[in-house]
This record gives C-alpha cells, sequence and structure tokens, in this order.
C-alpha cells in the first residue's frame, strides 16, 4: 500500500488514518530531524510507554505525561521519590504501567550520565538521517540493524524500554531515518531537512 490520499487531497502514510491530531502529528513532527537532547530524551521515554499500546494512544496523553513528569526534565525525574512514583500510579492522565513509570527514573539517570545525548545519538548515523526510500508500507521494518546496535548500546548504559523495535519506532519520529513514504507529502520536505543541517 502506498501513500493514502485523504479528503483534503494531500498524499499521507497510511498509519496516521484520518484522525485529525493523528494527521497533524504526521504532517508537522513524525520523521522531522530532532537535535535537541531534551526533546529525545522525552521522545524516547514515550516511546517506552507506548510499548503494547498505539501511539494514538500516547499522543492523546502526551499533554499529561508532560505535566506529570515536570516537562520531562531528567534532572528533576532522576530524583523522584517513592512517593511521586505512587502519586504517577494514581494518575489516569498516563499509562499507569509500574514497570515502565520506575523505569523514566533509571532512563533519567542514564541521560544524564551522557554529556551530550544528541551528539550519542546522531553519532550512530555519522551526524546525517537515512533517507530510505519506501514505497509501501509493507516496505516498512519494526526493526533494522542500526536499531539493534543503538538499544544494545542504550541498554548497556542503563536504559530500560528500549528494545530494538522501541528505538526504531523513536529513530522514525524523531527523523534519524526518513521512513515517510516516497509519495508521501511529507518525504522530500522531511529529506530537504535532513540535508539543511
Amino acid at each position: 500500500m502506498s501513500a493514502t490520499r485523504h479528503e483534503d487531497g494531500v498524499c499521507r502514510c497510511g498509519w496516521c488514518g484520518t484522525d485529525p491530531l493523528y494527521m497533524a502529528y504526521h504532517d508537522t513532527e513524525w520523521g522531522v530531524p530532532e537535535y535537541d537532547s531534551r526533546a529525545l530524551f522525552e521522545k524516547l521515554l514515550l516511546d517506552g510507554f507506548q510499548a503494547g499500546l498505539s501511539w494514538i494512544t500516547i499522543l492523546r496523553k502526551r499533554d499529561n505525561f508532560r505535566r506529570a513528569f515536570d516537562g520531562f526534565d531528567p534532572e528533576k525525574m532522576a530524583r523522584y521519590k517513592p512517593a511521586k512514583l505512587e502519586k504517577l500510579m494514581q494518575d489516569a492522565g498516563i499509562v499507569r504501567n509500574r514497570l515502565k513509570i520506575e523505569a523514566s527514573v533509571t532512563n533519567a539517570q542514564a541521560y544524564l550520565a551522557i554529556p551530550d545525548f544528541s551528539a550519542y545519538l546522531w553519532d550512530f548515523l555519522d551526524g546525517a538521517p537515512l533517507d530510505n526510500r519506501l514505497r509501501s508500507m509493507k516496505d516498512i521494518p519494526a526493526k533494522t540493524p542500526l536499531a539493534e546496535k543503538m538499544s544494545k548500546d542504550l541498554q548497556k548504559r542503563g536504559f530500560r524500554f528500549v528494545g530494538p523495535t522501541i528505538v526504531y519506532a523513536f529513530m522514525q519520529a524523531c527523523g534519524l531515518v526518513n521512513d515517510h513514504l516516497v509519495d508521501c507529502h511529507r518525504h522530500e520536505a522531511v529529506k530537504a531537512l535532513g540535508r539543511g543541517r
């Protein structure tokens, strides 16, 4: 299946469906190369929370996550005490999974141990996004050898909920790879952003 032509006449990757929130995310965020360490940290954590769920579920709760986790401030998160974790477990606005909530603390600690998180991640790609030029949704992999390598290194550094499938979804979302289908209206725009660095 190639990109889907929507009612507005625009071709988009089929995974975003017709939900306005999902389409806006696809059109403005997904695949755009991200170089801000804090933004990358937030997205990696949210992708971890997504495990076993759909991304639209997390997207709808993203503002609640930001509020509950102090704007994903790693300095604050690294110092969360059991009382804060219990408070998070009672927060219906987020995904209340104890293992994922506890992992957010250790992930913040692991993040703080890396001097430049953005440089660390982009070094896996020599600083430039991969342009995969995919033609069909069935061509999009769930994981790649590069995602496996990044996942292994993140785990070695103490990160949790960073398996290769989660890491590849993160790489797609943050523009480390351009997996917009070639006939999607965002493919060339995202590709140009990757060259502009």
